[in-house]
């Protein structure tokens, strides 16, 4: 199922969630309709939360089936009620934006090459897959630059056959480039998705739903 929702007056609504296939951490601030968008397009369970009081969930956070991986800002309170959910390790690293900072699904992950040693082996354990660094479309914010499933993997429009195959790889999805919200290439800030489904930035046209769909296996 795809469907078109915002949050908070923007449509860059990646920003203010993650998801994995069962799990979606929501902006603790999210309107009742996009929280309903999530729960019926990706069929998740959502928790309503913040981040070191922030409502960036996404910026913040990336999950897949094996656990979640989250910013070292994050707050006791807010770790204990993440963690009633799913497993998390944070991220002690200065660069420490998971959501923007890493690519993921269940079979692997790219991570920005800024992250250090000891913050690139926190992350295997927790996600428990293969871990490389490397930028995509020249960003070192994967996270952003990127959205991946267990399906499929949808690209900046300026990453290389490099960065595709790298995808192919690691991720173990054939890897497509498109753009969300009338052109945006950071489909990452605009996409939330797993292997069920899409909630898109309903400023994305209709070419660009149809790239999404067919980058991500969404039929």
């Amino acid at each position: 199922m795809m469907r078109l929702s915002r949050c908070g007056g923007t449509p860059n609504i990646g920003v203010h969630a993650s998801v994995n296939e069962s799990l979606s951490l929501v902006a603790a601030n999210s309107p009742p309709g996009f929280v309903s968008d999530i729960e019926e397009a990706l069929g998740v369970e959502t928790v309503l939360t913040t981040i070191s009081g922030a409502f960036v969930i996404g910026s913040l956070v990336r999950m897949n089936s094996n656990g979640a991986v989250v910013s070292g800002l994050i707050e006791r309170s807010e770790l204990e009620r993440i963690e009633k959910k799913i497993r998390v390790t944070v991220l002690p690293d200065k660069v420490n934006a998971a959501g923007n900072n890493i690519l993921a699904n269940d079979n692997g992950a790219i991570i920005n090459p800024k992250l250090g040693a000891g913050a690139e082996k926190k992350i295997a354990g927790a996600l428990g897959v293969e871990v490389v660094r490397s930028s995509i479309a020249g960003y070192g914010t994967v996270g952003s630059a990127c959205v991946a499933t267990n399906k499929g993997c949808l690209c900046n429009v300026n990453a290389t056959e490099e960065d595709m195959k790298l995808i192919r790889d690691i991720l173990k999805v054939e890897a497509k480039k498109g753009s969300v919200n009338h052109g945006s290439k950071h489909v990452g800030a605009g996409i939330l998705s797993n292997s069920k489904g899409a909630v898109i930035g309903d400023e994305t046209t209709p070419i660009e739903m149809g790239k999404i769909e067919d980058a991500l296996m969404l039929f």
